[in-house]
């Protein structure tokens, strides 16, 4: 499906994709190795060329768990420069950042691969464990059987054999379980090579080896040994972060890049969000370091000066221990804060991920923030609670007490005592179950503590902010700050970046890209524009959201009064309704965007570090004010307001907490239920009182005349002739209060009156017409009773379960129709539109 025109661009999705996640064609520079923007007609042909146009259908459309799918442009020509590569009988890396959809880049090449040779078979390497899950779940979903090998020996024999076309596996069993950075048993490993393969070992078949997260597992020997094993395969390299500056020398490992689509083009293409950075001190002080340096000197007295070190060190460690807990504690409070003041957290459309330094640390985070009654939080690491793993002597790292503290924590993180079975299978199935609602029901999973685990290959939408209490660098921290970047509906407009180590050293001085410290050893060109800091940025939304809203209020009379506005924005009959409607829904979004911006920056906004004025900030509130009093009256007064849910998704909580709008408040008291169910209940007199007061009864005609179009105009088609008297009736009222021939409350009487008389389904029908869908069909069968109340019979007893979408049910559908009606076909079509609408 395309859509598009010259001022916009082309649009391209499947038939079902919602309008957001629609794309944008892009061409590629196979010389200059880049892709650039092309105009509407460009893309028209460029997607339309008969080739390609076959191409798209035959090697890039998949249906991954059900849902259709089409490639981006940045898969389309990644996989097309790596068929080239592939048919030059060469490898490469493949660089596509994180959450820009590699996995699927790999099912196309892996697909075009099987079809283009005949013997090709496709290994997938990954090094960690969820990873190898994570493929063998990608492939499976879109209807490819890929078989997961369980040991060294069962590669070796799958290999040996050319029965499965699709492996994968952890690269760990290429290096005797050793870790990736485990020279020494790599080494191991490659001298006992021939000792451990049989004689006839041989693999089968042409094989194209995808190596997943290369740049972490898959330089030096450990790629020896897999050479060692597959000599003639093809090796490419998928990863979603740069080099580093001193492995671009190395790339002949893999080869060359194939093709890259860096974090900041994904950014310009919103196939991922931008990422907001903000560091925070947590400070800790020692109160009267005089006093406890005298106290220390009075308890030693005696001591050698070598023993009073020993003391001295060991004194150090608790103080850090006493301090971390307080420092946790901290942390803990600044993050439940957020949890009260930030959209997404508040509202629980979005969630957290809070790495911690370590697992004794993580547990200890856990307890805190049970203390606080901040129930609705996990921790995954690698940990198992396991009686082996408690030792009574110093590790250094750990402590005695606290592995032990951390061994009774984690009993109580899985519900489990200290003698029950099977630990580690209770922990994996807790794991299982905490990501699954952490991505599925943020609500009642807010904030996943981890360590070292889900910080690369987790997707989860709902993820909005990382807080980082860890010391990370280059990929892991790349890596893990990409948790929170993808998209997730209207309301997440960024990922959050919360940094407690300071690791960029921004606390410090003012730094403006991030490309140094944690970062230093990735080029600056390859990381540019990664994190942006939250203030300035925040700013500088706010200053956007602003200067739309007044652009669009731009032409309204320069009286500025509410009538003013209500006549700019069409909230009353005329001819161009659809041309106000989308004016309005303009505006809508508009208001809701400044509403977001001033949220993210409110805070800040008293900052004289952001140019603000004690004044220019107190205008900014009463703009945000009085354009969110404005927006709920329009929409009020338009009849919008019953519609306007599916716009401003948790624009309430917002409205409600932040903008001090005074009539806004009194408005809510209408959301609960539709306008005209309240002017037709028991409190109707007092409602319509409240809005006299507070519009005028000029206006509050128009809010009522409006609403009660509204519902005529959407239940038209259910029963057409029927809703067609009640649109004149109502279009007789209004006119007659337009020409002064009634007064107010006789206007108000009529249009109560014929209220009631929707909300009923009307109040003249036979005493066997009790139904609305056999109301329906009396009206439209000229209140013919008998003819109604048998086909309403006959469709009761036949019509097909799930018709609506199925060609062959809605053909027996009609043939009901016009059997029962013994009717042409104009009336079998027509008639057939309302029992769609009823049945």
């Amino acid at each position: 499906m395309l859509a598009g025109n010259e001022s916009q661009g082309l649009r391209y999705g499947t038939t079902l994709t919602p309008e957001k996640y629609y794309l944008q064609w892009k061409e590629y520079d196979y010389e200059a190795k880049e892709a650039f923007k092309i105009g509407f007609f460009d893309e028209i042909k460029a997607l339309l060329n008969k080739s390609r146009f076959l191409e798209m259908i035959h090697d890039f459309v998949l249906f991954d768990c059900g849902y259709k799918k089409l490639c981006r442009q940045n898969q389309y020509f990644g996989v097309k420069c790596a068929q080239k590569r592939i048919q030059e009988g060469n490898g490469g890396i493949i660089w596509h950042t994180q959450g820009s959809g590699k996995s699927l880049t790999m099912v196309w090449l892996a697909k075009w691969y099987k079809e283009f040779y005949s013997e090709g078979r496709v290994l997938v390497i990954t090094d960690r464990i969820e990873l190898d899950e994570q493929i063998e779940g990608v492939f499976a979903g879109v209807g490819e059987t890929i078989i997961r090998t369980k040991s060294g020996s069962d590669l070796i024999e799958k290999l040996n054999k050319n029965e499965d076309r699709l492996i994968c596996s952890l690269v760990h069993k290429f290096g005797c379980a050793a870790k990736p950075d485990d020279s020494k048993a790599t080494d191991e490993f490659i001298e006992n090579l021939r000792k451990t393969i049989s004689k006839d070992f041989s693999p089968k078949g042409k094989i194209l080896v995808f190596v997943d997260e290369c740049h972490r597992t898959q330089s030096g020997k450990l790629h020896e040994a897999m050479k060692e094993i597959l000599p003639d395969a093809i090796f490419i390299g998928f990863t979603g972060t740069p080099l580093l500056k001193e492995n671009k020398e190395s790339v002949k490992t893999f080869g060359s890049y194939i093709h890259t689509y860096k974090f900041k083009e994904a950014v310009e293409d919103r196939v991922v969000l931008d990422l907001r950075y903000e560091p925070r001190d947590v400070p800790q002080y020692i109160t009267q370091q005089d006093k406890i340096d005298e106290w220390f000197e009075l308890k030693t007295r005696g001591l050698s000066e070598f023993a009073k070190t020993k003391l001295k060190k060991k004194w150090a460690n608790l103080q850090v221990v006493s301090s971390s807990h307080s420092r946790l504690e901290k942390i803990a409070n600044d993050i439940i804060f957020d949890f009260g003041i930030k959209e997404r957290l508040e509202s629980g459309k979005g969630n957290a991920m809070l790495v911690a330094g370590s697992i004794y640390e993580a547990c200890k985070f856990w307890e805190i923030f049970q203390a606080k009654n901040f129930k609705k939080c996990a921790v995954i690491t690698s940990y198992t609670p396991s009686h082996r793993d408690i030792r009574t002597e110093d590790t250094g790292e750990e402590t005695p007490s606290q592995i032990l503290e951390k061994y009774d924590i984690y009993l109580k993180i899985l519900g489990i005592g200290d003698k029950t079975p099977n630990k580690e299978k209770i922990a994996e199935e807790y794991e299982k179950r905490v990501k699954e609602k952490f991505r599925k029901e943020p609500n009642n999973m807010k904030l996943l503590i981890v360590v070292d685990k889900l910080l690369t290959g987790f997707d989860a939408p709902p993820a909005t902010y990382l807080y980082i209490d860890k010391k990370m660098q280059d990929h892991t921290l790349f890596q893990a700050v990409c948790r929170v970047n993808r998209l997730d509906g209207e309301t997440k407009d960024y990922g959050y970046i919360v940094d407690y180590k300071d690791l960029f050293k921004a606390l410090e001085k003012s730094v403006q890209d991030y490309t140094s410290n944690a970062f230093e050893r990735f080029d600056t060109e390859d990381i540019v524009g990664l994190l942006k800091d939250r203030k300035g940025e925040a700013r500088a939304d706010l200053d956007r959201a602003i200067e739309r809203i007044d652009s669009i209020c731009e032409d309204v009379r320069e009286s500025k009064t509410d009538d003013d506005y209500k006549e700019f924005f069409g909230c009353q009959f005329g001819d161009n309704d659809e041309f106000y409607c989308k004016k309005r829904l303009n505006m809508y979004k508009a208001v809701n965007s400044l509403i977001r911006a001033y949220v993210n920056f409110k805070s800040d906004i008293s900052d004289t570090e952001y140019g603000y004025t004690p004044e220019a900030a107190k205008r900014i509130d009463e703009k945000a004010a009085n354009y969110t009093r404005l927006k709920e009256l329009i929409a009020l007064a338009s009849g919008d307001s019953i519609d306007l849910k599916k716009y401003e998704p948790d624009m309430r909580t917002l409205i409600d907490n932040y903008i001090e709008a005074e009539a806004a408040h009194k408005l809510v008291d209408f959301e609960g239920m539709p306008l005209i169910e309240i002017i037709i209940g028991d409190r109707a007199d007092e409602k319509l009182r409240e809005m006299e007061s507070l519009y005028g009864e000029k206006t509050v005609a128009e809010i009522i005349a409006n609403h009660v179009r509204r519902v005529v105009n959407y239940e038209y088609s259910s029963n057409p002739e029927y809703y067609k008297k009640m649109s004149e009736l109502l279009m007789n009222i209004i006119e007659e209060q337009k020409q002064d021939k009634i007064k107010y409350k006789e206007y108000l009487q009529k249009i109560t009156e014929l209220a009631k008389d929707i909300q009923a389904g009307g109040r003249h029908y036979p005493n066997s017409i009790n139904k609305k869908p056999l109301r329906a069909l009396y009206d439209n069968l000229n209140k013919n009773e008998e003819l109604a109340i048998n086909l309403d019979s006959e469709l009761r007893k036949s019509i097909p379960a799930g018709y609506q979408g199925n060609q062959m049910k809605i053909r027996r559908v009609k043939q009901i129709i016009q059997q029962t009606l013994n009717c042409d076909n104009e009336t079998k079509e027509r008639i057939y539109a309302i029992v769609a609408e009823n049945y």
